[in-house]
């Protein structure tokens, strides 16, 4: 046997009449030199879900990898091998500085950030926050695809006060800036769009992707002719012009060959479905959609959003979620509300189930992605922002030990973990938002 350097590409598909079928591994879709063979790329989602939890049904009263699974959280059975339940996390720049803001929009806004969330509404106040985790992840591994990141919600967004404070700060667990919060998008067919165009064909998006390369081709062209021009001032503008016209053309040429794909897309969705269940399911299809075409690596989404009124009655709460958080230790109230949280787990549990069902390179879409589910805000009936839900879903690419339960000790920034994740998608920073250092004890690293 000869060993050579070619190899069948790892989206090789048998083609026949109106089907292509994706192969599984072979061996001989790994190069011949194993250091050549690409790593499949790392992927982060973020999963909002407001108005706290009942601690009694959602921790484990054991550490480690033998803890028993909580009403809340067993429909993630079938996927406990990747998860990790992380408790006495906390987001201490939620509390309350007598500042006026109310303690849900700080509760999203510290989510991503570990900063303190201010009330605009009072006279002198800055609107300031901070560039969340999610988009210093996407700058990073974004880079390459054709949307660094994509923001997502099925709760509809709040007008007008809120709890004492600004809508955005519900509305959104993601932020460009320091003052640019990244809208939500709750239509499916909005996010279809933004991630496929209109759909069609691979041959029909490839060529959608050339056109629009051309046009900027020209532009190009034009702006060089014109630089000749121009004085050291004006120069200076053009080139700035020209480096944000490589940076679309960049992106253009990386849509370009994700539009080489034969992926199957579905039809384009047309309405927001009635049931939030349908809702929620979609949105998750479509991400995992788009991870598989490898459109984005980096997603947020709010399920749930701090103050939301959404009901349940196919649970068979009828009442609004954020009135039921305020149970006052009603067992009737708690029983709704351990309801609501374990319909959100098993929609979560669904979309992490489809994720390790696709597979990728050397193992599933799971394998190598990350997706962290929890909440600002702790004791969703006394506003406590200490002890707040985290879980933790997905390999990273093997950089992550997981099976286990681990309680670490009490009001442990959860900017803590922010810092460990992002070292693992290659960020690295001395600090973020209120953090005391890395992860400790570090029982997460293989």
């Amino acid at each position: 046997m000869f060993v050579t350097k070619k190899a069948i590409d790892r989206r090789t598909f048998l083609r026949g009449a109106g089907a292509a079928v994706a192969l599984p591994l072979l061996d001989s879709m790994v190069p011949a030199f194993a250091a050549d063979a690409p790593l499949a790329p790392r992927r982060l989602g973020f999963i909002y879900v407001g108005n706290g939890i009942v601690h009694a049904n959602w921790t484990p009263a054991t550490q480690g990898r033998d803890f028993e699974l909580t009403p809340n959280l067993r429909p993630l059975a079938s996927v406990r091998d990747y998860l990790n339940v992380l408790s006495n996390l906390a987001h201490r720049e939620a509390d309350t500085k007598g500042d006026g803001t109310g303690d849900h929009p700080r509760s999203s806004a510290a989510w991503l950030t570990g900063v303190h969330a201010y009330d605009r509404t009072r006279p002198g106040v800055e609107v300031r926050l901070a560039t969340t985790a999610d988009q210093i992840a996407a700058r990073k591994i974004g880079a390459d695809t054709a949307l660094p990141s994509i923001e997502l919600s099925v709760d509809p967004p709040m007008q007008g006060q809120c709890d004492s404070g600004d809508c955005f700060y519900v509305n959104t667990v993601s932020w460009r800036n320091e003052t640019t919060p990244n809208l939500a998008e709750i239509h499916p067919r909005i996010v279809f769009e933004r991630l496929f165009g209109d759909g069609g064909s691979s041959e029909e998006r490839l060529a959608r992707a050339r056109a629009t390369g051309s046009i900027l081709d020209s532009v190009r062209s034009e702006a060089a002719a014109l630089a000749k021009t121009l004085g050291p001032g004006d120069y200076r503008k053009l080139d700035e012009y020209l480096d944000s016209v490589r940076e679309i053309e960049r992106r253009i040429q990386s849509a370009e060959a994700h539009s080489s794909k034969d992926l199957d897309l579905p039809a384009r969705p047309t309405s927001i479905p009635d049931s939030y269940e349908e809702h929620t399911r979609l949105m998750f299809d479509l991400q995992l959609l788009a991870f598989r075409a490898d459109v984005t690596r980096v997603f947020s989404m709010i399920m749930s959003r701090e103050l939301s009124g959404l009901s349940y009655p196919n649970i068979g709460v009828p009442d609004g979620h954020h009135n039921v958080s305020h149970h006052r230790d009603d067992p009737g109230l708690i029983d709704k509300k351990t309801r609501i949280d374990t319909y959100h787990v098993q929609l979560f549990a669904e979309f992490a189930e489809k994720l390790a069902a696709t597979p990728e390179g050397d193992g599933n879409l799971l394998d190598h992605s990350l997706l962290i589910y929890g909440s600002g805000m702790g004791d969703g009936n006394l506003h406590r922002h200490h002890d707040i839900p985290c879980l933790l879903l997905g390999r990273l690419g093997g950089t992550l030990r997981t099976g286990q339960h681990v309680r670490y000790p009490d009001d442990t920034p959860m900017t803590n973990l922010l810092l460990t994740v992002l070292d693992k998608v290659g960020v690295h920073l001395d600090s973020f938002g209120d953090s005391t250092g890395r992860i400790e004890p570090d029982t997460l690293s293989v």
